[in-house]
């Protein structure tokens, strides 16, 4: 069983940065690949980006690409999302997810633990 628990949202201004940060408990938390995505209001929880349990594989979505960096902790069981360049598109709610496997997943279904998410606002 992994319980996770995401913080570091909050309201910025568009260009500005966020880092999110997503702890976890689990002795196995070393072996889950974790994702994070999003959800924003009306829309469908979208595949943000993955990181698995090495650090060494990382996937990322186009529309970040460039702007936000995931990396991990495992000796702090903490994965985090590093977002830079944030524009008003990315306004959501962001969840980590969690899955026991070696490989990153898009989809959100392939996970079995979330986050209860936090708010990220940007603002123009």
């Amino acid at each position: 069983q992994v319980q996770l628990v995401e913080s570091g949202g909050g309201l910025v201004q568009a260009g500005g940065s966020l880092r999110l940060s997503c702890a976890a408990s689990g002795r196995t938390f070393s072996t889950y690949t974790m994702g994070w995505f999003r959800q924003a209001p009306g829309k469908e929880r979208e595949f943000v980006g993955g990181i698995n349990w090495s650090g060494g594989s990382t996937a990322y979505a186009d529309s970040v690409k460039g702007r936000f960096t995931i990396s991990r902790e495992n000796a702090k069981i903490t994965v985090y999302l590093q977002m830079n360049s944030l524009k008003p598109e990315d306004t959501a709610v962001y969840y980590c997810a969690a899955r026991n496997g070696a490989t990153v997943y898009t989809l959100s279904s392939a996970y079995d633990y979330w986050g209860q998410g936090t708010q990220v606002t940007v603002s123009s």
